[in-house]
């Protein structure tokens, strides 16, 4: 079984759609800084409102008219082109653009049915692996007991494991003797959503693992974090049978309280709605996905963000959810600083108290353990992947005997 192949002519066909909802969402933006333009000042009533609305009506009426009609000639033409070319297994270029265009607008890619939108699926030697027992142990004949599952962040992908020649999974089979798989999932959903469709994945693979398996670990960079932490917790209220078998919960550099990015985004977008001739660009801030604005505070549950307005200004909505019971949970944070100091600043991305789960509300701290934290210094968000600091830390905490938190 390799890697799903994917066809040249079907990718084109997505991405067209995605451009013409993109030119009809510009569109309405430009129109809309029309309108308010061109009817007049608002101290006098707006007097030219009703007939600028007339002609901005008719003009952009004809463009999403047009455009309409491009998109539909073009995707019936990809269509009947598309079995004429032959399949071409997809490249590490196509799919880090895959990636990144799935955790900036994957919830749209998903609501539309876009063929751009990553399926969650298990890979194994950058291969998709299908979770029968037959194929399981052809593809894991070297399968034991120790099971090692990492889940990438936002906008990335599976191949991100591997960076300036090192891979923490394969670094641990190696060293450890376990069996890494990696997970790929589209990470502009809601975590909560990815959380839950993990947590069924990881039912599946452990009722068809080819060996007894004595010990999960989950190593999750970054959004994968959350999204672990949320796979616990669909398990646990459904029962899950692999719940008991995760020993180990490593998180490197996630956002447990937040990303400083994202609420930043945020501020942007409400500081653009203060003026009415501004408020229009406002509308570009909320293309981004449900990923991204969970990524403000950190949710991982589905009352977190349901019934609430994504892009509003809410005080956090979060209620505690503890580290998993029964799993020994270790968090580790970059700093760029060089060495300690009273006041450290974040990897770029993440906070250090973010990532260690410290929280000025004591509801909302995570109770990692002082000897289950570690700090590197001098390192960037990306840097958690490849450092050997890094993997130093963590083959250290999966020789020892896994405990409790």
């Amino acid at each position: 079984m390799t890697r799903t192949s994917r066809n040249p002519l079907g990718d084109l066909r997505a991405a067209s759609r995605l451009a013409i909802e993109a030119t009809r969402a510009v569109t309405d933006l430009v129109e809309a800084m029309h309108l308010t333009i061109g009817g007049g000042p608002a101290l006098l009533g707006r007097p030219l409102r009703v007939p600028t609305r007339a002609i901005t009506g008719l003009v952009y009426g004809s463009i999403r008219g047009v455009t309409r009609w491009v998109g539909t000639g073009m995707d019936r033409a990809l269509a009947q082109l598309a079995p004429l070319v032959p399949d071409d297994a997809p490249g590490p270029r196509r799919e880090a653009v895959l990636a990144v265009l799935n955790g900036v607008l994957g919830d749209r890619l998903s609501e539309t049915g876009n063929p751009l939108a990553i399926q969650m699926e298990l890979r194994q030697g950058g291969r998709t692996l299908r979770l029968d027992r037959r194929t399981l142990r052809a593809r894991l004949p070297g399968a034991r007991g120790r099971l090692l599952l990492l889940v990438h962040g936002s906008c990335l992908n599976d191949r991100a494991w591997l960076r300036l020649g090192h891979d923490h999974g394969a670094a641990l089979a190696r060293d450890l003797g376990y069996t890494p798989l990696y997970l790929v999932y589209n990470s502009g959903l809601h975590v909560s959503t990815n959380g839950r469709a993990l947590a069924g994945l990881l039912e599946r693979l452990v009722a068809r693992w080819p060996s007894r398996l004595d010990e999960l670990v989950i190593l999750g960079h970054s959004m994968g974090g959350l999204v672990a932490r949320s796979a616990c917790h669909h398990a646990e209220t459904a029962g899950h049978r692999w719940r008991p078998k995760l020993k180990t919960l490593v998180c490197l550099g996630t956002p447990h309280h937040g990303a400083l990015l994202e609420r930043s985004g945020s501020w942007l977008e409400l500081l653009l709605g203060v003026s009415r001739y501004s408020a229009p660009l406002a509308r570009l801030g909320k293309l981004r996905s449900a990923g991204v604005t969970d990524l403000r505070f950190g949710l991982v549950l589905d009352e977190h963000w349901k019934g609430r307005e994504r892009f509003g200004q809410p005080a956090d909505p979060r209620r505690t959810l503890k580290l998993p019971d029964g799993v020994e949970c270790h968090a580790i944070a970059a700093t760029t600083a060089p060495g300690p100091r009273s006041k450290l600043p974040g990897d770029g991305l993440v906070s250090v108290d973010s990532a260690l789960g410290r929280h000025r509300n004591p509801e909302l701290t995570l109770a990692f353990p002082e000897a289950h934290q570690w700090i590197g210094f001098g390192m960037s968000h990306l840097d958690l992947l490849h450092r050997a600091e890094v993997y130093a830390t963590l083959r250290g905490w999966l020789h020892g005997p896994a405990g409790s938190c």
